[in-house]
């Protein structure tokens, strides 16, 4: 297979493995932690209208659901891809960090849990990610 197709594709295999793994954890968090509001939690404003109610472990599914969605995908596009795989990972990581500002700009979370997201849930993850595909996963070519 062309090269530059298949580093394609292996971010696009990213960012859908990433976005449905974010989605699973969030959606286990509405079960796990339920809020007691009548808010739809799968819109933008439901969740704004929520967010005053929110207690510490309400954050901690989304958190992890940012930071292990783009995790798993960084880690599937730089295990995939042929070359350049720290800058595949990368790519993953910067479409889930722009998701979180998005996210962020929607619902205005407290501060704490926006410098905890957006410093830690997305480039840090990636990184983290092509550190291990390369350490573990991926022969020396010599």
């Amino acid at each position: 297979m062309n090269p530059i197709l298949r580093n394609i594709l292996a971010v696009l295999a990213g960012l859908v493995v990433g976005s449905i793994i974010n989605g699973a954890i969030i959606a286990l968090g509405h079960q796990l932690f339920p809020i007691q509001v009548e808010a739809d939690l799968n819109t933008p404003e439901g969740l704004a209208l929520a967010l005053p109610h929110f207690r510490a472990e309400h954050y901690l599914m989304p958190f992890l659901a940012h930071a292990l969605g783009t995790f798993v995908g960084a880690f599937l596009a730089a295990y995939i891809g042929v070359s350049l795989r720290k800058i595949l990972a990368l790519i993953v990581g910067v479409f889930f960090f722009a998701g979180g500002v998005m996210m962020i700009a929607m619902i205005s979370p407290p501060l704490w849990f926006i410098l905890l997201d957006l410093g830690v849930a997305y480039i840090p993850m990636a990184l983290l990610a092509h550190y291990i595909v390369t350490k573990y996963f991926v022969k020396p070519l010599f």
